[in-house]
């Protein structure tokens, strides 16, 4: 019984340093890769104040104002102007929430990449995780199905990586400084 604790022991040091090894090669791939998600945040929400009234998003501004006020006060050709004038103040107003996530998104990012630190990863993980399931939820309710694909395409993108991060990581330090 001794000796099969002690194979299974060995096997699990051995897969752990496998996982190891491995995300340690990838993390400069994780790292860039949270830096490009961070670089995409800051340029949606630096643009959603310009683009949100443009016509190429009439499909999406009837889909909400359906939603909200029914099928006679947005049908394929008519939309009241009361209603698009207020989705395009929201989405405006969104862009700038946008950039300044995208900015504490930034700053975890470069503390956890110059430092090593599980800690910024954990955060970022838990702001993913604290956003995700409300944002879904909430767009689920309203029968909004775009948004719940977007926020399942933007876990996707993010969480893997970060969760990479976190374990490539998570190594006890001789000391931790900030």
């Amino acid at each position: 019984m001794n000796a099969s604790a002690d194979t299974e022991t060995k096997f699990e040091e051995k897969l752990k340093t496998k996982l190891e090894k491995k995300l340690e090669a990838a993390r400069p791939w994780l790292v860039r890769w949270m830096y490009a998600v961070v670089a995409v945040h800051l340029l949606v929400g630096l643009l959603l104040p310009w683009i949100a009234g443009l016509s190429v998003f009439d499909a999406y501004h009837h889909t909400i104002a359906r939603a909200f006020w029914g099928d006679a006060a947005a049908t394929a050709d008519n939309m009241s102007a009361t209603a698009h004038a207020q989705q395009v103040w929201w989405i405006s107003l969104f862009g700038p929430t946008v950039q300044g996530m995208s900015l504490w998104m930034g700053a975890l990012t470069y503390i956890g990449d110059r430092q090593r630190s599980s800690f910024a990863w954990a955060w970022l993980i838990a702001g993913v995780v604290l956003w995700a399931p409300q944002d879904m939820l909430i767009s689920l309710r309203a029968d909004i199905w775009i948004h719940v694909w977007i926020d399942c395409f933007a876990v996707a993108t993010m969480l893997p990586p970060l969760v990479g991060l976190y374990l490539s990581d998570r190594k006890p330090k001789a000391f931790a400084s900030f």
